[in-house]
């Protein structure tokens, strides 16, 4: 099993293979936990020409059910892949500091409303396997 890389957006997440739960912040319970579920997660919003702004914000987060197995025929595997990705998100709008004269201060993130196992779909993330 290899981990998924997803990038949304301007956010760079580590999200492991999931499914749909909810999900407890207990240290003990996020090296047990398999599902997908919405988490906080906190990052530096930066632009050329303005200060960095520490966001925090709702990232999705788990493991999903993955396998392979051997089949006779072409193309000889047989796999299931899903990841912890994005079911529902909405956008943020914030205000950077120190701004240069004529740089839009504005910058927009994703911020995780529902998350489920699903395929890791182009149209919304960089999917990246290690």
């Amino acid at each position: 099993m290899r981990p998924a890389y997803l990038f949304l957006g301007p956010m760079a997440l580590l999200l492991l293979v999931g499914c749909s739960c909810v999900l407890s912040t207990s240290n003990e319970s996020l090296h047990t936990f398999v599902g997908c579920a919405v988490r906080e997660f906190t990052f530096v919003a930066k632009k050329p020409g303005c200060r960095g702004l520490r966001i925090t914000t709702d990232a999705c987060w788990g493991r999903c059910e993955t396998w392979e197995k051997p089949i006779l025929e072409p193309p000889y595997i047989e796999a299931y892949h899903r990841v912890c990705t994005y079911n529902e998100t909405k956008q943020v709008t914030v205000k950077l500091p120190n701004c240069a004269p004529g740089v839009d201060p504005f910058y927009t993130y994703p911020v995780a409303v529902r998350c489920d196992c699903g395929a890791c779909s182009t149209a919304t993330t960089e999917c990246e396997t290690i």
